[in-house]
């Protein structure tokens, strides 16, 4: 009983009532927006029907083995994979060597940040319109190529080409984010590594090879998830520009999911997909995370 008393005043005692008190609105907000969402989605999952006067019915796993003979997800899952590989790529190759360009003291440093940066801040559904624009049969990037003799483009027209044009914009939306964040890795290598790498007679492809990316490494695990979860979840690009086309080469599984869900009014189906969705950014997170516990 003693032990009992014991352990009850520990957790009652005026530290932790203190942290209960403050935890608790971030605790109930995080239920109901997060942990409910999740248990209903995953509870959906699991059933048919509709929000209507028939309601819903446990169907078992039936949706999921839809999902696994439908020839139409796995194009869509096909679309996803080519859609993040292309955009993860270049959106840590070129924001890389931006930040290890503007780490020097150039001038104009501050503001070419800025400019870089700009693009993050913009919405997607503005600077998808704006690249519909630019990549119609008619519009200026046809024109340009005009000028050289190349014959118009079908960019958004056509199977081949109309991915790029979403991978181009998802790069440009990355780029600043994903250099600001290699900036700041950047900033906490010590010094003092380069000057006794240039002691040493190392030129400048051994600094970067040999101390920025070692330096870099928790930082280049983060990026690459944040980005592969931003690619992922893509949705304003599909809507905007492509609508999932031409002949579905372009629709990625958060708008599939979308179509499912809020066109044909398949609920059960669409969390079925959007459950697999929600699993593949949750081993993401997790394979960030051993990463950095075994950086530490």
């Amino acid at each position: 009983m003693k032990t009992s008393r014991l352990s009850w005043m520990q957790v009652l005692d005026n530290d932790a009532i203190a942290a209960w008190i403050f935890l608790t609105p971030a605790l109930i907000l995080l239920g109901v927006f997060v942990l409910w969402p999740i248990a209903y989605l995953f509870y959906l999952s699991f059933t048919a029907g509709s929000f209507t006067a028939t309601g819903t019915y446990f169907v078992g796993f039936k949706n999921y083995w839809r999902l696994l003979l439908n020839s139409d997800f796995w194009q869509v899952i096909a679309n996803t994979v080519y859609f993040t590989v292309a955009t993860i790529i270049p959106s840590l190759v070129i924001p890389l060597g931006l930040a290890v360009l503007l780490n020097r003291s150039l001038a104009w440093r501050g503001i070419l940040r800025s400019a870089y940066f700009l693009p993050s801040i913009i919405s997607l559904v503005a600077a998808g319109l704006g690249f519909r624009w630019l990549f119609q049969t008619t519009g200026p990037v046809n024109a340009f190529l005009g000028l050289f003799g190349i014959p118009s483009i079908p960019w958004l027209g056509d199977t081949f080409w109309a991915m790029p044009v979403l991978i181009l914009l998802s790069i440009w939306k990355q780029i600043g984010f994903n250099m600001v964040v290699f900036l700041a890795g950047l900033q906490a290598i010590p010094p003092s590594r380069y000057e006794a790498a240039e002691l040493d007679g190392a030129n400048s492809w051994q600094q970067f090879w040999y101390i920025t990316l070692p330096g870099l490494r928790p930082t280049l695990i983060f990026v690459i998830v944040t980005t592969g979860i931003f690619t992922l979840r893509s949705f304003e690009q599909v809507y905007v520009i492509t609508g999932g086309g031409p002949l579905n080469s372009t629709n990625l599984l958060v708008y599939y999911i979308y179509q499912e869900a809020f066109g044909q009014f398949d609920f059960g189906y669409a969390a079925a997909g959007a459950t697999v969705l929600l699993a593949v950014a949750l081993i993401l997170v997790y394979l960030q995370l051993q990463a950095w516990s075994e950086e530490k």
